[in-house]
């Protein structure tokens, strides 16, 4: 054991599991997850909910005080942990399903909420027989940082009021902003300027708040080398295409040789930056599954004797059936996986799914212990998985769409899996910290895990119709980077020299010691999306350097800004699905009211005004919270 002492000692019984706290869990998650599904499809990756969600927590169940009585923290904790299951469920469905559509199979909504159920389920059972070890007696080792900082809020539990304003604030101006470009189209929501000499070069800035949000969160590092990887794409790549084939190139804008060349070579660069994430921690894998596999012994005895109420996990014979019934229903349900499919592609896709989601459950619950949830690498586990399924099913013959939707099935739960396994891992160690109940913890994730998969599958079914997967406006990057690969793999549709240029792209970034998945995902969007995130990091550091040089006493702990910045994501990204969902009513964008700018420049001026606007107020909400008055 690791000696620590919870919050609430283990010999204590207080409030935490009941409808109130599951309910508010699985709303929240929904509101969240939907807005974290949208953001992954514009720009390809997602932002861990952890902190907003128990900030939030706090401040509802202190609202419902009246109605209720006075909550609990660990109440807090449960609503919390049941809520933080969509983002995971929302990573998943958003890397692979869209891969569907855009090969034109219709995928129906019910298919898209079996397969997040199955990943959710999965991830929750596997991850529950490591817990002993990776959270208990490697808790000296493995800091899980999400965990220990949503711990840290719920212990700060009489400051959730307070701090739970400015995600509210977040939540309504990015809300606000989205219906203002989007609904009544009052200036425009890109500025871009072509630039001299350079023969189709073009920089471009998406002016919303949902990416300044992110840029913030992740911080000037992350930003700088995502747009980095934009600017090679805009700036050298584009032109130097249009040097080489200037009879090919001559009537396309820059916009055209992005989808023609750019987005094979970045597909490329994200698979090989994938692989070599994945490569990078083959020793870490290994290790992992050595002691998973030695500890699930020595765990199961433990979750079986468990006296003290913080030592009580679900009962191994649950996690055996849990999985034995998602894998047989699986195999025995065509509707899951895919229909027109046999029962032997079944069968194999089951137990294939067994195998790669444990293994990768696994590695992903011992990595988020040391990196955290935002900086796993789920994409490059959901990239080994397809190319080790893709060549069972080439070596079987199975390469036609029902092989290929079947692959991609497969890779959407493993997905799940490993994303959901990383966020329980974060939950539990939060737990831990506090004194939680971990059985109650464990029912929670899996009730906030099927209880939002509906809400994030219809989110992302809605954003589909009304704005193509695979478009400017939803580029659903990671999903067609799967299809991609798929393509390749077992029909061999593929511009393999361009995807060449983007591995080797990526090869060098590794050599020079710079990350190479963030800058092959600036490689392979459109600059737009890249820059805002570079301004929100470059506002963080300067606030960050005007705190470490000022004499102004510091408040512990507190960065309003970031909180402010979750608000913004979930409030732009709850409009986009309104705005989806209206739009598939009406057979039409709505669009109520719009103001046509002439000369151009001033419509772009206007946005530019409005957007350093809403930058300036970032940073005041930051400054402010960082230093005392």
């Amino acid at each position: 054991m690791s000696g620590h002492k919870p919050f609430i000692p283990a010999n204590q019984s207080i409030a935490d599991f009941n409808a109130k706290t599951v309910i508010l869990g699985v709303i929240l998650g929904a509101v969240f997850g939907s807005a974290n599904a949208y953001l992954g499809l514009r720009v390809g990756l997602t932002i861990s909910t952890a902190i907003p969600l128990a900030v939030i927590s706090v401040a509802v169940l202190h609202a419902l005080t009246p109605v209720f009585g006075k909550s609990t923290i660990l109440e807090c904790n449960i609503s919390q942990t049941a809520g933080s299951a969509s983002s995971s469920l929302a990573s998943g469905i958003i890397f692979t399903i869209p891969a569907l559509y855009i090969w034109g199979h219709d995928v129906p909504l019910i298919q898209i909420t079996l397969l997040a159920v199955c990943g959710g389920v999965l991830g929750v059972l596997f991850m529950i027989p490591l817990r002993g070890f990776l959270v208990v007696r490697e808790h000296a080792n493995l800091p899980y940082p999400e965990g220990t900082a949503s711990a840290e809020v719920l212990i700060a539990a009489s400051e959730g009021g307070a701090s739970a304003k400015n995600v509210f604030k977040g939540l309504g101006i990015g809300a606000l902003y989205k219906g203002l470009i989007s609904i009544f189209y009052l200036w425009p929501s890109k500025v871009h300027l072509r630039l001299p000499v350079l023969p189709k070069a073009e920089v471009s800035c998406s002016t919303t708040p949902a990416l300044l949000g992110v840029g913030y969160i992740l911080g000037r590092r992350i930003g700088a080398i995502m747009v980095g990887g934009g600017l090679l794409s805009w700036v050298i790549l584009i032109p130097v295409i249009a040097l080489i084939y200037p009879e090919q190139t001559v009537q396309l804008s820059p916009d055209d040789i992005w989808d023609q060349y750019i987005r094979v070579i970045g597909a490329g660069a994200v698979a090989m930056a994938g692989i070599i994430t994945v490569i990078k921690s083959v020793p870490t894998m290994i290790e992992s599954l050595r002691i998973g596999l030695k500890e699930i012994k020595g765990s199961t005895a433990m979750m079986t004797d468990a006296r003290l109420r913080t030592e009580q996990d679900l009962p191994m014979l649950v996690v055996v059936l849990g999985v034995s019934l998602v894998v047989a229903g699986i195999a025995l349900v065509p509707g899951i996986i895919g229909y027109h499919t046999g029962f032997l592609m079944r069968l194999i896709s089951g137990l294939a799914i067994a195998v790669f989601a444990f293994c990768f459950v696994t590695v992903s619950s011992r990595i988020v212990g040391m990196i955290g949830v935002s900086s796993n690498p789920t994409s490059g586990m959901a990239i080994v998985t397809l190319l080790g399924i893709g060549v069972i099913f080439k070596l079987l013959g199975w390469t036609d769409l029902t092989g290929k939707v079947t692959a991609l099935t497969i890779g959407t739960v493993v997905c799940i899996a490993a994303s959901i396994a990383g966020d329980i891992s974060q939950d539990l160690k939060a737990g831990f910290l506090l004194g939680a109940t971990p059985r109650k913890q464990q029912i929670s994730e899996i009730i906030g895990a099927v209880g939002s998969a509906f809400f994030i599958g219809l989110a992302v079914y809605y954003l589909g119709r009304a704005y193509t997967f695979g478009s400017a406006e939803l580029p659903a990057p990671q999903a067609t980077l799967m299809k991609t690969i798929l393509d390749g793999v077992l029909v061999g549709q593929l511009n393999w020299n361009l995807v060449g240029i983007g591995a080797l792209i990526s090869l060098l970034i590794f050599v020079f010691r710079i990350p190479p998945l963030p800058f092959a995902v600036g490689v392979y969007l459109p600059l737009e999306t890249m820059t805002p995130v570079f301004i929100g990091g470059m506002l963080r550091y300067y606030i960050e350097k005007k705190r470490s040089s000022g004499e102004t006493s510091i408040e512990k702990g507190k960065d309003q800004g970031i909180l402010l910045g979750s608000g913004l994501i979930a409030g732009e990204g709850l409009m986009g699905v309104i705005i989806a969902i209206l739009a598939v009513i009406l057979s039409r964008k709505p669009q109520l009211f719009s103001i046509n700018y002439s000369p151009e420049w001033l419509g772009q001026a206007v946005s530019v005004l409005v957007f350093s606007a809403l930058g300036a107020y970032l940073m005041h909400i930051a400054l402010r919270s960082r230093f005392k008055n």
